[in-house]
């Protein structure tokens, strides 16, 4: 049931162009390589994420408790066990795409003034190449209500799987309860990649999100360095299967105080590179002002 639920959220596709924000660095980075580097869950910008499906967790495992629940062991062994998968489980890589390639919010997370573009891409482009790497495409959900109604799906799962395992009240032994929340581990990774914080909900975010990688030994995970740790991230080809070279749609260019020589210097880059953006280069007409 938990993997019909994870397909099920994984079902949406986007039909309208989807920007990627980056900044002249990550711009360079993507052209000159054809890939987008995607960050494991736990490392990327909204920190909160996971814990934000753990805190959904802990909301339906209390309000069961208090409401007479059979077997609070059960409950509170799961809650502290995706509390500690959270940090030490398995790994899995997302990468971010925007409907809307031009927010204030996004240009001041994601690059300094005068430092930033959001890449706009296909997204049939962005399907084919997930397709060919075993990527999955989702549209994150900032619905409350709804993140609930997931939540608590996943919990009577979870319940179901204990009880055929020992009986609803019987079992005791915490290994066999940790044994029962292993075989959902993959798909609350994959459901947790999508559910984000309502306050969020302007960036109408899609995820492309990797297959689990279990061994952190693999070798597909690389390091970066982020701004106070190592960050890992798996390298996703961009260049779609029908493709001979990386194909761009549109590019906004960020707030800058030097509008005509960035846009200048951007053009000449991309021509150098053979890279014409279908639908050209357009400034962002957003006033930023440095705090």
């Amino acid at each position: 049931m938990v993997s019909e639920i994870t397909q099920q959220l994984y079902s949406d596709t986007p039909s309208e162009t989807i920007y990627h924000y980056t900044s002249f660095s990550g711009l360079l980075g993507i052209v000159g390589s054809g890939s987008l580097w995607a960050s494991d869950i736990r490392y990327m910008n909204d920190s909160a994420e996971l814990n934000h499906m753990v805190t959904l967790i802990r909301e339906e495992v209390n309000e069961r408790i208090t409401l007479g629940h059979p077997n609070p062991k059960l409950l509170n062994q799961f809650e502290d066990w995706i509390a500690r998968r959270v940090t030490n489980g398995h790994m899995l890589f997302a990468g971010s795409f925007r409907a809307n390639g031009n927010l204030l919010s996004q240009w001041r997370g994601y690059s300094e003034l005068g430092k930033g573009v959001s890449i706009g891409f296909d997204p049939r482009q962005i399907l084919s190449c997930a397709c060919q790497q075993s990527f999955m495409v989702g549209k994150c959900i900032y619905d409350r209500q709804r993140q609930r109604a997931l939540i608590h799906q996943i919990v009577d799962f979870v319940e179901d799987l204990a009880a055929l395992s020992c009986g609803t009240h019987g079992c005791r032994d915490d290994l066999v309860f940790a044994e029962v929340f292993e075989q959902v581990e993959s798909d609350l990774l994959r459901i947790a990649a999508v559910l984000k914080h309502p306050s969020f909900q302007e960036e109408e975010e899609w995820r492309i999100v990797s297959p689990v990688i279990t061994d952190f030994k693999d070798p597909s995970v690389h390091y970066r360095e982020g701004t106070s740790m190592l960050v890992p991230f798996f390298e996703f080809s961009l260049v779609a299967p029908s493709e001979e070279k990386l194909q761009i749609q549109h590019i906004f260019l960020g707030p800058t105080p030097n509008i005509n020589l960035s846009m200048n210097s951007l053009s000449m880059y991309l021509a150098k590179e053979g890279v014409a953006p279908k639908r050209g280069i357009g400034y962002c007409q957003i006033p930023y002002r440095q705090r």
